[in-house]
């Protein structure tokens, strides 16, 4: 791997701005393309997947909390969660709490295909952050995280717990 063109000191001018956002959208381009061909083999794509890494981050999601964290309206997700539940990788329970809420968790069939999905995706993130170092790294999540709404932020920070 070639090394990385350093950023100028001038990088908010237009030509730095631009740069930062070709490499991310090719750098997310190449990371997803990595997950294509699993999801196209079981009929499944993008929206599929966030869905299904969403859920694995935090079992028992509501409905609602998914369709906030994924920013698609409800035929959208209702479609996703149709499909996913009709090929057994989802299940959905009501809420202890609130027989309405709609809880949801993978099926022992979606966290083999999600942990197969992930180990690509984990793949090629850890080849990138090896090579451009821990203190890349950290730059590198403040700068998405600068890219969030403030008040968006905290949602990111409780994945998984």
């Amino acid at each position: 791997m070639a090394a990385p063109i350093p950023a100028s000191p001038l990088f908010l001018r237009e030509p730095e701005i631009r740069r930062g956002i070709e490499l991310l959208y090719f750098g997310y381009s190449h990371l997803t393309r990595s997950i294509d061909d699993g999801l196209a083999r079981q009929g499944l794509g993008r929206a599929h997947h966030r869905a299904l890494y969403f859920i694995a981050r935090k079992p028992d999601l509501t409905v609602s909390e998914l369709l906030s964290l994924l920013a698609i309206t409800k035929q959208s997700l209702g479609r996703v969660l149709g499909e996913l539940a009709e090929r057994a990788l989802v299940e959905t329970r009501a809420g202890t709490r609130d027989r309405r809420q709609r809880l949801l968790r993978l099926t022992d069939a979606g966290v083999r295909l999600e942990s197969e999905l992930f180990e690509a995706l984990r793949e090629k993130m850890a080849g990138a952050y090896s090579s451009a170092g821990q203190g890349a790294v950290g730059g590198f999540w403040a700068v998405l995280e600068g890219l969030m709404p403030e008040d968006e932020r905290g949602r990111v920070a409780t994945l998984g717990r």
